[in-house]
């Protein structure tokens, strides 16, 4: 690919019951480093959330997600965390962690239009 650049995304996971280790996939985080661009995009699908478990609630778990739209962004009511890097946004966003909302392994790719990627890989990963 001409003008190529490489990219890195995580998929975003809701895990209803940590405990089972059963999860689906509700968005996409992708940051491409000379692009300077670090962008999210994400849907919960409310039916399939109740299949999973009855008792979480759609608008709680959208609001944790906003919070995470607010680091990516690197706006300052993202906390401590929005005010760092977008390097190290990207990678505290995509850290290993043990709760409801969880990010896949960072995977890498070439592209040359990172927006347009992050909306491809949402349609094939998310929707």
């Amino acid at each position: 690919m001409h003008d190529s650049v490489k990219y890195e995304y995580a998929i975003i996971r809701i895990v209803p019951k940590v405990e089972r280790e059963e999860f689906f996939n509700v968005g996409v985080i992708l940051f491409c480093k000379s692009k300077k661009f670090l962008g999210i995009s994400y849907h919960i699908d409310p039916k399939k959330l109740s299949s999973f478990c009855c008792e979480k609630d759609v608008e709680d778990l959208k609001a944790y997600l906003k919070g995470w739209e607010l680091v990516c962004k690197g706006e300052a009511s993202g906390g401590r965390i929005g005010k760092l890097d977008q390097v190290d946004r990207f990678r505290w966003l995509t850290a290993s962690r043990s709760t409801i909302i969880q990010s896949s392994m960072t995977h890498t790719g070439l592209c040359t239009d990172p927006e347009k990627e992050l909306l491809a890989i949402f349609k094939a990963c998310v929707l």
